[in-house]
């Protein structure tokens, strides 16, 4: 195979710029062979911005079953994730989807089982990875440059969303349209990056308020306090209300502390680890000598374009996926565990108790006031298997 043709499922805001990027050429060897819309207006638009070549669909299943495509990159709504990109792995095509995976892990995990086994080419559009910053933030985290891991805090509140930014479009913000707020929409790329530098923690408690600054069904406001096996602990901080807004990500180990705001990466260097010094010391009041290096960042941070380039690479050469797929589950489990503390206002342990996670979506599903706009037979059942 010199070349990848791929299919886009949803041409909306990210599907229309991969499509974009991929009819320019930033991704060597791969070709956009296809588009697939319900809306036909997207496909008018796909027909004059691509020309007459580029075969043009209304439906998913003929796309996956039309023998045009070698793979497909989904980007729908977030229910549809799982679902589509099944049909896709039994049609023995590659997949590459938006985040999130998908809105509860029993769905997601379906879908990892199907990838491995028709063993094709599964990635996720965790685009973030590719940001040199947290690249090397996870280096030294894994190195053992930061020593054993005990505090790390997230603050992220720089998604400030207006109420008309919610109100374009009925959808928007709703347990049956997106399956959650901030956490989904807005969050799944920090908790993933969370967890692949830091590691998955194993229980969370979580608070959360549910349209607290919006007229809006779902969470715009959170604050999550997580526990890691080793005994550390996190607090993960987001709001889709703060004007302005804070994203700063601190780490805290044995041997310092890294702080990465501002699109810089300080580390905070004892020079005998805290651990070591509190056995040793004896003048009372003390602190292990600190260092505060700037870090340099070397490499580009190439966002869409550089997960696009990496899942075509591991197509046509075997190129190690920086973003897996089958990761895209780890987010979830935290996402899914914040709202189910939250819904029970009790721990929740991780991996998430689904059963439990998807009744209690289930029930929210049902009241939802977008849940008449759209088809039984797609979401509305989570506690069943697709």
């Amino acid at each position: 195979m010199e070349k990848v043709r791929i299919g886009i499922i949803g041409i909306g805001n990210m599907g229309s710029s991969h499509a974009r990027e991929l009819a320019k050429g930033s991704v060597a060897g791969g070709e956009l062979a296809a588009v697939c819309d319900i809306n036909p207006d997207r496909l008018k638009w796909a027909k004059d911005t691509f020309g007459e070549d580029l075969a043009l669909y209304d439906d998913a299943d003929a796309l996956i079953n039309s023998g045009n495509i070698d793979s497909v990159l989904v980007a729908t709504p977030h229910y549809d994730h799982p679902p589509l990109a099944i049909k896709a792995f039994e049609k023995g095509l590659h997949v590459l989807i938006e985040k999130p995976a998908g809105v509860y892990t029993k769905q997601v995990r379906e879908m990892n089982e199907a990838a491995l086994k028709c063993n094709k080419v599964f990635g996720i559009m965790y685009n973030q990875r590719t940001n040199p910053l947290y690249q090397k933030l996870r280096d030294l985290v894994k190195s053992g440059e930061l020593g054993e891991l005990k505090r790390t805090n997230w603050i992220i509140t720089n998604w400030y969303r207006s109420q008309s930014y919610y109100d374009s479009g009925g959808w928007r913000a709703t347990w049956a349209g997106e399956g959650g707020g901030v956490l989904l929409n807005q969050d799944p790329h920090q908790l993933d990056l969370w967890q692949w530098t830091c590691g998955m923690p194993k229980r969370v408690m979580a608070f959360m308020s549910f349209g607290k600054y919006h007229d809006i069904e779902v969470e715009d406001d959170v604050t999550a306090y997580v526990e890691y096996e080793n005994g550390a602990t996190g607090v993960f901080v987001t709001s889709t209300a703060d004007a302005p807004g804070t994203n700063r990500f601190e780490v805290t180990g044995d041997r310092g502390k890294i702080v990465i705001e501002d699109d810089k990466l300080i580390f905070w260097r004892n020079r005998i680890p805290e651990r070591q010094f509190n056995r040793e010391y004896r003048g009372g009041f003390g602190q292990p000598e600190c260092w505060k290096c700037e870090i340099p960042i070397t490499g580009q941070n190439t966002q869409h374009v550089g997960i696009l380039r990496n899942w075509v690479d591991a197509i046509l050469k075997g190129t190690e996926l920086l973003a897996p797929g089958i990761e895209g589950i780890n987010g979830l489990q935290i996402s899914n565990a914040m709202h189910l503390s939250a819904w029970t206002g009790k721990w929740a342990e991780i991996p998430v108790d689904e059963d439990l996670f998807c009744e209690l979506l289930q029930e929210r599903i049902r009241n939802s006031k977008y849940r008449k706009n759209i088809s039984d037979s797609k979401v509305l059942d989570v506690t069943g298997t697709h």
